[in-house]
C-alpha cells in the first residue's frame, strides 16, 4: 500500500471516529428523550420517520453539492447542519414543544446526514484509488466498523450515564461539542484527490444529471437494483429496531430511569460492530460468493428479531439482541464492497445517496406503523412484527445472487473496478 492510501484511510477512519462519537452521545437515550419531552411512542417514532423523510427530501439535492461542488465540501455542510439541529433538539426539549417542531428538527437532522452519506463512502473509495490502493474493500470498511464501534461504544454508555448523573441534555450539549471538532478536522484534513469538481453547472442540470446517474448506475443498474429494493425492509426495521431497544429493555429491566442501562442497548450495538469489522475479513473465507453471505444475514436477522419479541427476561433479550446486532455489523462490509464494485467513480457518491434515500424511504413508513404497534400491543409484538417486514428483503438478495455480477465472487485482490454491467 503506498504512503498515499494510508494517509486516506488514516483521514476517513479519524473523520469516521469523530462523527460516530458525537453522533452516540445520544443514541441510547433518544427515544427516552422524546417520551421526556412529552410524546408517545407513536409521536416519538413519527419523529423519528421525519428524520428519515428528511433524507429522502435531501438526498438528490445533497448528492448534487457532493458531486459538482465536492465530497469535502458535502461532508463540512452536513457537520455544520446537524450542530445546529442539535441544539435545537435541546431547545424544543427545554420548552416541550409541540409536535410539529420535533417533526421540523427531525427532518433537518435528516438533511445533515445526507451530507454525510455517499459523499464520505465515494471520497474514501475514490481517493483510494487514485493513491494505488490494492487491498480488498471489505479490510478498510472492517477498520472503519471496528473505529466507529468503538467510539459508539464509548459515546453511548457515556451518553447513558451522563443523563442518569445530569440529565437527558447533557448529552446533546456534548454531541454539539464534538460535531463542532469533527467540522474543523474536515476543514483542514480532508481533501478530494481522485475527484473534480463540476463548477460549472447550473443547479437544474446538476439535479438533471444527478437524478440520470442514479438511474444508471443504481435501478438500471441490476444487482445494485435489487439490494437497493431490499434497503426500505432492513433500513426501515433496524431504524425502529434499534431505537425500540432503550424503552423495551428499560421495559425489561423493571426500572425506568436507568438511563445506564438504555445506553447499554446501544454499546452492545457498538461492541458487535467492533467484534464484526475485526472478523469480516476472517468470515469472508467462508463464503464463495457475498451475496451468499447477505442472503444467510437476511434469515438470520429475521429469527432474531422473533426472539427478541418473544423474550420474557432482560438477560435472555440481551443476548439476542447482541446476535442480531453481530448480524448486521458483519454484514454490512460484504454489501458496500458488493455495491461499490458496480458503480462506475463519476456516478459513486449519487448511486450512494440514491441507496440511502431508499432506504430511508423504508423508515418513514416503518418506523410510526411499528411505533403505534407498540402503543397497541406492546414492544414484543412489535418486534414480531418487524420480522415480517425483515423477511420481505430477503428474496431480492437471492434476485441480486442470480445476476452473477462481477463484484460477487470473493477474490483477495483490490475491486474498485466499478465496471457496472447492466
Amino acid at each position: 500500500m503506498t504512503d498515499a492510501a494510508r494517509v486516506v484511510q488514516r483521514t476517513y477512519l479519524l473523520l469516521t471516529l469523530l462523527t460516530t462519537l458525537a453522533a452516540s452521545f445520544i443514541w441510547g437515550i433518544n427515544t427516552l428523550f422524546l417520551l421526556d419531552a412529552g410524546l408517545s411512542n407513536t409521536e416519538a417514532f413519527a419523529a423519528n420517520a421525519f428524520f428519515a423523510v428528511g433524507q429522502v427530501v435531501f438526498e438528490i439535492p445533497t448528492g448534487v453539492v457532493a458531486d459538482t461542488r465536492g465530497r469535502r465540501l458535502s461532508f463540512m455542510l452536513g457537520a455544520a447542519t446537524l450542530l445546529l439541529s442539535t441544539l435545537l433538539y435541546l431547545v424544543m426539549w427545554n420548552i416541550h414543544a409541540p409536535f410539529w417542531g420535533w417533526a421540523i428538527a427531525s427532518a433537518l437532522l435528516g438533511l445533515g446526514f445526507t451530507f454525510f452519506s455517499g459523499a464520505t463512502e465515494a471520497w474514501l473509495v475514490d481517493a483510494l484509488a487514485a493513491t494505488g490502493f490494492t487491498a480488498n474493500l471489505e479490510s478498510v470498511f472492517g477498520r472503519a466498523q471496528v473505529i466507529g464501534g468503538g467510539a459508539m461504544l464509548v459515546g453511548s454508555v457515556a451518553g447513558g450515564f451522563i443523563a442518569q448523573v445530569t440529565d437527558l441534555g447533557v448529552p446533546y450539549i456534548a454531541r454539539a461539542v464534538l460535531l463542532g471538532v469533527a467540522l474543523v478536522v474536515a476543514w483542514w484534513f480532508m481533501h478530494d484527490p481522485g475527484f473534480t469538481p463540476e463548477r460549472g453547472v447550473t443547479p437544474v442540470t446538476a439535479v438533471r444529471t444527478v437524478i440520470s446517474g442514479a438511474v444508471e448506475g443504481g435501478l438500471r443498474n441490476r444487482p445494485v437494483r435489487w439490494l437497493m429494493l431490499a434497503a426500505p425492509f432492513s433500513v426501515g426495521v433496524g431504524f425502529y429496531a434499534f431505537y425500540a431497544l432503550q424503552p423495551y429493555l428499560l421495559e425489561l429491566y423493571g426500572d425506568p430511569n436507568a438511563y445506564g442501562i438504555a445506553g447499554l442497548a446501544a454499546a452492545v450495538v457498538a461492541g458487535t460492530q467492533i467484534l464484526g469489522g475485526l472478523t469480516v475479513s476472517w468470515v469472508r473465507r467462508f463464503f464463495r460468493r457475498r451475496t451468499d453471505a447477505l442472503i444467510l444475514a437476511g434469515i438470520l436477522a429475521v429469527i432474531f428479531l422473533v426472539l427478541i419479541g418473544l423474550a420474557n427476561s432482560f438477560l435472555v433479550a440481551l443476548v439476542l439482541i447482541i446476535g442480531w446486532c453481530l448480524v448486521g455489523a458483519i454484514e454490512e462490509p460484504f454489501r458496500r464492497a458488493f455495491i461499490n464494485g458496480l458503480i462506475p467513480s463519476q456516478q459513486r457518491a449519487t448511486v450512494l445517496s440514491f441507496d440511502s434515500l431508499i432506504g430511508s424511504a423504508g423508515g418513514v413508513v416503518a418506523q410510526p406503523a411499528l411505533g403505534r404497534t407498540a402503543d397497541l400491543f406492546g414492544y414484543p409484538a412489535s418486534y414480531v412484527a418487524s420480522a415480517a417486514i425483515q423477511a420481505l428483503a430477503v428474496p431480492f438478495a437471492f434476485l441480486a445472487r442470480r445476476e452473477n455480477a462481477s463484484s460477487d465472487p470473493i477474490r483477495g485482490t483490490s475491486e474498485l473496478g466499478g465496471d457496472a454491467p447492466m
